[in-house]
């Protein structure tokens, strides 16, 4: 059974926002997990309704991410201009893009341009256009690399 595109979609967006209360708060896996599967994947909180997600998906981004940390943010620094580096993004965005660059990695079963356009999608959600031109321009030069 496949999951419903929304579902993955869901799914890549709650990973991204679960990278970054790792990334902020040092939170572990485990209870990273647990916590989303829980508190956040399709639950209601305030005047929030958080969309249903593909769980086996959103652990995959996640614990693929965190396993694989040192080679995505190498590969990702090595695709910033001149001058930049990880550290001078912003936290939401580095997550972003690690997620991206993972899901390229790892998920040969998603197409390129797919994996490209859903954290595009994310990135809008939390940036202007700008910003969603540099996602997509790092992401695509990784997808180069990789795939």
């Amino acid at each position: 059974m496949t999951a419903k595109p929304k579902e993955r979609s869901a799914a890549r967006l709650a990973a991204v926002q679960a990278l970054y209360q790792h990334e902020m708060e040092s939170t572990p896996q485990a209870q990273l997990l647990d916590e989303f599967h829980r508190h956040r994947l399709g639950a209601q909180i305030d005047e929030d309704q958080y969309a249903d997600a593909e769980v086996a998906f959103f652990d995959d981004v996640v614990k693929g991410v965190l396993a694989r940390r040192e080679e995505i943010d190498t590969l990702l620094a090595a695709k910033l201009a001149q001058g930049w580096s990880l550290a001078r993004l912003d936290r939401t965005m580095l997550q972003i893009l690690r997620a991206g660059a993972w899901e390229l990695m790892a998920r040969p079963d998603v197409p390129t341009g797919s994996a490209i356009s859903e954290y595009l999608d994310v990135a809008h959600a939390f940036f202007d256009a700008r910003e969603a031109k540099f996602v997509n321009g790092v992401l695509d030069a990784v997808g180069k690399q990789v795939r």
